[in-house]
């Protein structure tokens, strides 16, 4: 009985399977298609595509197996699609992945061909045999396929397949897909192809060898024909159109890719390689920026500077809208045109100076007209002499900074400290200060530290940006105001929320532009003050140690331009300046820009208060001639030390005191006066400077009238050997407020001259300590202490 019911049971069972067994296998059969095909369906590697946001090609690198294989796009061109699919597969978007018909006519074509001449294979299976490259064309793979376009149905759209096979079908040589193809034999992205050009193309990856510039061209041209004879037919296109497309010839040569943007390739395929990678580049103003600098470099190069860098950017958005690494040519190699200079870290010269102009003033520690000294000063080791080798005894804040002289920056530098600047560059944006601020010393202000054209860049248009913001937000400040610049497509500035207590306040930043649009333009741009209300650019150069590096960067409320001139290998060259071979590049520049509003003062921040006219510096009660200038609020430059009362005969003429003068007699006079040696310097090129009249015999004297001006510091000096091995000398000179008076020098007590107006002497001490001793016709003494080391041998 009981295995009566097992039969019955195992009866029913065998039934319930048999009727099942079909879904079964269906199942199965679904489940080996899902699971058969690999996932990502091409792992090729592709080409790194450089492009504009709006998709203009800027440049491209091989893929690493050689092939130009560009990264699939986003879609395929309406022609190149019409043509592909009349040639290939008319049906595509009616079939599942397999056209059983064609098929079929396939077949009967091979049995009567007796070999295979016709494959019946639709777009989705080519696409599946362009996965499985290398696998040979048989029976085998031809039922593989097809189990892969049923896949690929199922995985994916019809425009997405289409586009698979856009990207990774052969065009000839080691071309792959239609956008490589396009550019290499067409010079032109896909959609800007002809119908003619459409139809070569979509013929091609059936035949990709035909594909030979000046070779099969016959062959070739007869298959393009006739499909745009099918075109045609199916009223695709016109006559005209089919006519006028079959005139045109085949591709005579293979293109260059273009490579507008070479510098910025090499890096952002570094980082992404094999992508397309979208930046916020304008394809003319780059052509237009790469044609200058090859302009510029050929002129360059007959002092041997060979290379040169600039960039451009938006102040408002930080979007780079110009970059060229160097020279975009590699016909002369050994120059170093491959280095991105834009990148390298270079020595900066003076192209710091204005961040340590807009700390102090926004802290308050200097006004724009307030004397700084400019003379010859020794810091411990540091001799900074100014570029010309001149010095102007004095001169106001602004004006050193649009002159860029070295003297003050240093002493503006001592002020403000090492320190705090040091740090002051970190937040503004300078990414290359990798050492302690004791390693740079002053020598910060004057190129001891390095910086890239990309931190400058960056650092000027957020200082433009500074006084943009605040004008057009309110007075609200970002928290983060300085940011790096953004070349890459979708990018935004992440400046934080605003706050009304900035790191750096626009009313100092509107007071450094001001100082900086004063400078000096090259004489390419004579006459540049008839035009300056176009323009309105502040900028500023710089030049490193031994004539290395040239920078210059200008910005104005729309714009920045960074300019870098000089040898990619470190080569100096005489007159490789910033001024002479980097402005007149950056003003070539701007002339390509649109001419831009200046920059409004922010009224909220500044504040009108009274100086010292001569000095700069706060009135003292003797100083009589004001100037009323807006600085910030909390300015403290102190009171003016240069102006002191003098008391004089009743002519006016010769300096009194009580002791020899009666009081009611006295005429007494606020007088603004400079120590000695400022003096010195500051008559020779203010002819209006009135130097304090001598005192009245009798009347004894005041302060000391002279100050040693070569050296400053006298605690030791080297004196070097002639040629000849004998003993040299050294120059000693003093600067007195009476040039005309005779000065007796004497070392050790031992008479060596006389001078009169020019008071310079030349010195032979021996090794050990010396004391000089000058003394004037009128009895006052200068005594200094000195140790020569040693003479050099």
């Amino acid at each position: 009985m009981q295995h009566k019911y097992q039969k019955w049971l195992f009866a029913g069972r065998k039934k319930e399977l048999l009727r099942w067994f079909p879904v079964l296998a269906v199942g199965v059969v679904l489940g080996f298609i899902l699971m058969a095909v690999p996932r990502p369906l091409f792992d090729t590697p592709c080409s790194t595509l450089l492009e504009t946001g709006e998709g203009h090609l800027l440049g491209a690198r091989i893929a690493p197996d050689g092939q130009w294989r560009f990264p699939a796009p986003d879609s395929v061109p309406y022609r190149f699609e019409k043509a592909l699919l009349q040639f290939e597969d008319r049906h595509f978007y009616r079939h599942p992945g397999i056209n059983p018909v064609s098929l079929a006519k396939a077949l009967v074509r091979n049995i009567r061909a007796g070999r295979v001449v016709s494959g019946g294979s639709t777009v989705t299976m080519q696409v599946a045999r362009m996965a499985r490259q290398g696998k040979p064309r048989n029976l085998a793979s031809k039922l593989t396929e097809m189990a892969w376009a049923l896949n690929l149905e199922m995985r994916f759209s019809k425009k997405e397949i289409l586009t698979m096979y856009a990207a990774n079908a052969p065009f000839g040589g080691n071309v792959v897909g239609l956008e490589a193809a396009a550019w290499r034999y067409y010079h032109r992205p896909p959609h800007m192809l002809s119908w003619g050009e459409a139809a070569l193309l979509a013929v091609l990856p059936n035949s990709p060898s035909l594909i030979f510039p000046g070779k099969n061209d016959t062959l070739l041209i007869n298959k393009r024909n006739r499909l745009l004879d099918k075109l045609l037919e199916n009223k695709t296109i016109d006559a005209l159109t089919c006519e006028l497309a079959k005139s045109e010839p085949v591709p005579q040569q293979v293109y260059r890719l273009p490579d507008e943007a070479y510098h910025l390739l090499e890096f952002a395929a570094r980082r992404q390689q094999g992508k397309r990678i979208r930046t916020t580049l304008n394809t003319w103003l780059q052509q237009q920026v790469n044609e200058a600098l090859l302009r510029h470099t050929r002129q360059l190069a007959g002092n041997n500077i060979h290379n040169a860098a600039a960039m451009v950017a938006e102040v408002r958005t930080g979007k780079v809208l110009a970059y060229t690494g160097n020279v975009p040519s590699f016909e002369s190699p050994g120059r170093g045109h491959h280095v991105d200079i834009i990148r390298s870290p270079r020595s900066s010269g003076s192209i710091l100076k204005p961040f340590l102009y807009a700390a102090m003033t926004d802290r308050g520690m200097l006004a724009p007209n307030q004397l700084i000294a400019d003379i010859p000063t020794r810091f411990g080791g540091f001799s900074p002499m100014n570029f010309s080798r001149d010095y102007d005894g004095a001169v106001p804040a602004s004006e050193a900074l649009a002159r860029s002289l070295n003297v003050p920056a240093v002493k503006m530098l001592q002020q403000f400290g090492v320190d705090p600047f040091f740090h002051f560059l970190g937040k503004a944006g300078m990414t290359t200060l990798n050492r302690p601020a004791s390693h740079y010393g002053l020598s910060l202000i004057l190129g001891g530290a390095e910086t890239t054209l990309w931190d400058l860049g960056g650092m000027y248009a957020s200082l433009a940006r500074i006084a943009v913001s605040n004008e057009e937000k309110d007075g609200f400040y970002p928290v983060n105001p300085f940011q790096p610049l953004i070349w890459e497509y979708g990018e935004i500035l992440r400046e934080g929320e605003e706050t009304s207590q900035p790191f750096l306040k626009a009313g100092a930043v509107w007071l450094t532009i001001k100082a900086l649009q004063q400078v000096t333009r090259p004489d390419e741009e004579t006459g540049w003050e008839n035009f300056a209300g176009t323009r309105h650019i502040a900028w500023k150069t710089g030049t490193s140690f031994g004539f290395r590096d040239g920078w210059a960067v200008g910005f104005t409320k729309d714009h920045v331009v960074a300019v870098w001139t000089g040898n990619a290998y470190g080569e100096g060259r005489p007159g490789l300046t910033g001024t002479a071979t980097a402005a007149p590049l950056m003003f070539t520049i701007f002339g390509m820009l649109p001419a831009s509003g200046d920059f409004s003062m922010p009224a909220d921040e500044l504040v009108p208060v009274a100086f010292c006219r001569q000095s700069g510096f706060l009135p003292s009660p003797f100083c009589d001639d004001k100037d009323t200038l807006y600085v910030p609020a909390n300015i403290q430059t102190g009171i003016c030390p240069y102006h002191q009362p003098v008391h004089l005969d009743s002519q006016g003429r010769l300096r009194v005191t009580s002791n020899c003068w009666p009081v009611a007699q006295m005429i007494t006079r606020n007088w603004f006066v400079l120590p000695p040696v400022q003096e010195y310097f500051y008559r020779r090129k203010h002819p209006e400077y009135r130097s304090l009249p001598a005192f009245m015999p009798g009347c004894g004297e005041g302060s000391l009238p002279m100050e040693l001006i070569y050296p400053r510091e006298m605690n030791r000096i080297f004196i070097p050997r002639q040629l000849d091995g004998s003993p040299g000398e050294a120059l000693f000179e003093i600067a007195h407020r009476n040039p005309e008076t005779e000065i007796h020098w004497f070392v050790d007590e031992e008479f060596a001259g006389t001078t009169t107006r020019y008071h310079q002497m030349n010195l032979r001490p021996g090794p050990g300590w010396h004391v000089l001793t000058a003394t004037d016709q009128h009895g006052n003494q200068l005594k200094k202490r000195f140790q020569v080391v040693q003479t050099e041998d």
